[in-house]
């Protein structure tokens, strides 16, 4: 039997925390190895393990995968969450590609200078109620489903959960527009495997604070 998908990232959300995500909303179980130190980034850089010399990289299935994209397409459609047809995957990529887009916003913002931080904050409640919850809510509406894509559980749904519970960090009263998002929030969060990652003592990860941030600038020299 093969092992567990080994995991290589900082001990934060970032780029990983889509993959843990997914893994979790599949019920596979992984390690993680912690990069802590840019002596242990360079280690891997050297080792030739990282493709792009970069990370998110995990290993599965013998191989070591980066770029978070295609680690997040592989296992979506090794555990049965990218859809029936060509079709059904191209419609979970564009759900996908939104919610991408929107948490890429709020993992940016604890790296902003403090003085643009208030305004950026805005834009992103903006953005989140204004251009992507409008089409999750309307998608949900428009097929009476109980997910996005083919009335079956997909990476759209893991994903847009993972990207409600983000933009909820920021502003809680975010859904209050989005009654049908207030009922997926709650079936979805309570699908076993997710419900178990939603847990305290999972795998995870808090959001980024100040001193996680100096870390991740000390690691990656920026």
């Amino acid at each position: 039997m093969a092992g567990k998908p080994k995991l290589h990232y900082t001990k934060g959300r970032g780029k990983m925390e889509s993959i843990r995500w997914l893994l979790a909303a599949a019920g596979v179980e992984f390690e993680e190895e912690f990069i802590e130190t840019k002596e242990d980034l360079e280690k891997l850089r050297n080792d030739g393990v990282l493709l792009f010399q970069q990370v998110p990289m995990v290993e599965m299935d013998g191989m070591r995968m980066v770029q978070t994209r295609a680690i997040l397409s592989y296992i979506a459609a090794k555990y049965n969450l990218y859809g029936k047809d060509l079709k059904e995957r191209a419609w979970i990529d564009m759900y996908v590609e939104g919610t991408t887009d929107l948490m890429g916003m709020i993992m940016y913002l604890p790296f902003q200078p403090a003085d643009t931080k208030e305004k950026n904050l805005a834009l992103i409640i903006e953005r989140a109620t204004a251009r992507y919850f409008p089409v999750y809510e309307k998608a949900l509406k428009d097929h009476g489903q109980d997910y996005l894509v083919g009335n079956k559980l997909s990476w759209a749904d893991v994903h847009l959960l993972e990207a409600i519970l983000m933009v909820e960090e920021c502003k809680p009263d975010v859904l209050s527009a989005f009654p049908l998002l207030q009922a997926f929030k709650g079936r979805i969060s309570n699908i076993p495997t997710i419900k178990k990652f939603l847990q305290p003592g999972s795998q995870r990860k808090p959001p980024t604070d100040e001193k996680f941030v100096a870390v991740v600038r000390k690691i990656f020299n920026i």
